[in-house]
């Protein structure tokens, strides 16, 4: 088989905030009202990584193409790709949300997540947010829910109120 007749690899689709990258250092940025996104995702580069999530990234790339589905706004892109690449992170396309999108995680990241797994097998998604998860499972996606971060209700909250989601 040539390589432009190879089977394409699954992908490997993992979120990031909070299930690569640690946010808990940003949080106070939406414990005030109005919530200071600027503040948080300008944040963002700061972000310590999370073990368990770039290990399984890392462990997923030896079988998987590795992409990256977050709901960090597309003005983040250059901060993003940085710290995907400082923390050794697997090389992947990343999937991010317009800049004046502000609907619910669940309902952006199921979107992307269909146009992707178009032709595509999607072996499993990997984010901490119950509602994408339950609503890629509900899809017929795999699933797996990144319970490793600290509890971080202010983003919980915000990610389906008016900002949408943030990883």
């Amino acid at each position: 088989m040539t390589e432009t007749t190879a089977p394409r690899r699954p992908l490997a689709v993992f979120d990031i905030d909070n299930t690569l990258a640690d946010t808990g250092h940003r949080q106070h940025f939406l414990e005030q009202r109005p919530r200071d996104w600027d503040g948080f995702f300008g944040a963002a580069p700061a972000d310590p990584p999370l073990a368990p999530g770039v290990a399984l990234a890392v462990e997923s790339a030896a079988d998987c193409e590795v992409v990256y589905l977050t709901g960090r706004p597309e003005r983040c892109r250059a901060d993003t790709a940085d710290w995907l690449a400082r923390h050794g992170l697997p090389e992947g396309r990343v999937w991010m949300r317009g800049d004046r999108d502000r609907r619910p995680a669940r309902v952006t990241k199921l979107e992307v997540l269909r146009r992707i797994a178009r032709g595509r097998e999607v072996r499993v998604l990997v984010d901490d947010d119950q509602l994408v998860c339950q609503a890629a499972r509900a899809a017929g996606f795999r699933v797996l829910l990144a319970d490793w971060a600290a509890e971080a209700p202010e983003l919980k909250s915000a990610q389906e109120s008016e900002r949408g989601s943030r990883t």
